[in-house]
């Protein structure tokens, strides 16, 4: 399908695949309402996200709204898991830290931590946060300095805020500059992208 895009559009689709992190996944555990579901999946988009981890054991799966996402999400791999064991034991297994969002007093800066590692980053649901099973399997909890009244931020900006600090952090280490899937799995992603 390469053949048929314009070199402007190839040139596009490989700088984007190049940019892709393939050592930071985001995960999204019972997030409730699919508009900032969405919102997520264009942010990881934009910061270089290639995989997105969908952890529902008390919320149906949402549908992704192509308006909200601005149909961001055909650019990302969704992994859906069945359970909080089975997502960190599959990260775990393949050189991920899971550090997951909360606002409990042992929780660490965000700020202090090393995002340029193989990390997944863990959101909670809307109301719940996380869950207590995932905080006792994530490799660390860390929370978003607030200087106001209020105690949390929207999912999607928060989900917004993490990513935008590992994408900071990634930048200043020219994680960008050059790809990080090997040559045969970037291939075979910008022939994906041809597709769509």
């Amino acid at each position: 399908m390469r053949k048929f895009k314009t070199e402007r559009r190839l040139q596009r689709l490989t700088e984007a695949a190049e940019s892709r992190q393939a050592t930071l996944r985001l995960i999204l555990e019972n997030i409730h309402d699919p508009h900032n579901v969405s919102a997520i999946y264009r942010t990881c988009d934009a910061t270089g996200v290639q995989n997105v981890g969908l952890v529902y054991t008390n919320e149906e799966f949402p549908k992704i709204s192509r308006v909200t996402s601005s149909s961001a999400n055909k650019w990302i791999d969704t992994q859906r898991y069945k359970s909080v064991e089975e997502c960190c034991d599959e990260l775990h297994k393949q050189g991920f830290k899971v550090y997951a969002s909360t606002l409990e007093d042992n929780a660490v800066d965000f700020y202090q931590l090393d995002l340029t590692e193989p990390v997944a980053l863990v959101v909670g649901n809307e109301h719940r946060g996380i869950s207590d099973e995932l905080k006792n399997l994530a490799d660390k909890t860390f929370f978003i300095p607030m200087r106001g009244m209020v105690q949390s931020l929207n999912v999607s900006v928060a989900s917004a805020v993490i990513l935008y600090e590992a994408q900071r952090q990634r930048s200043l280490k020219g994680m960008y500059s050059l790809p990080s899937l090997p040559q045969k799995e970037l291939d075979n992603l910008i022939d994906k992208w041809c597709d769509k």
